[in-house]
């Protein structure tokens, strides 16, 4: 299953957006109000949950300097990775877009797809404000 935010606009080089996505404890800041816990537990690893969710743990997995990063559930039962693609815009600012890529049975696919695609579209949607 791959599921795309909108492309948001950021009044920043990219070098300051990624800056920004690497520390992980700024994800709280992009978090959508319905989150009812936030953990940073490691240099590269936190936890969130939102109300009626489970728990989940993302793990930096790949850094490609400043036009990509990567978080992956780190442990668990779901297999997913969370993408920050970062590209440059003529004006030097940066257009960024999140991926979600996992791999899930239809059922599961089906029962997830409307909570993950808004909370990456939740997540972009604050990335102008927060950065």
């Amino acid at each position: 299953m791959n599921l795309e935010s909108p492309k948001v606009n950021v009044s920043k080089s990219p070098q300051e957006v990624f800056n920004f996505l690497e520390d992980i404890k700024n994800f709280k800041t992009l978090m959508p109000e319905n989150i009812s816990k936030f953990e940073v537990l490691d240099n590269d690893k936190f936890l969130f949950a939102l109300k009626g969710m489970p728990e989940i743990v993302l793990k930096k997995k790949e850094v490609i300097p400043p036009n990509k990063i990567v978080l992956g559930a780190a442990g668990g039962k779901l297999d997913f990775s969370l993408i920050g693609n970062i590209v440059e815009t003529a004006d030097g600012n940066s257009e960024v877009q999140l991926e979600f890529a996992g791999d899930f049975n239809p059922m599961m696919a089906m029962m997830i797809k409307g909570p993950i695609t808004k909370f990456i579209e939740t997540l972009a949607t604050n990335m102008p404000k927060a950065i």
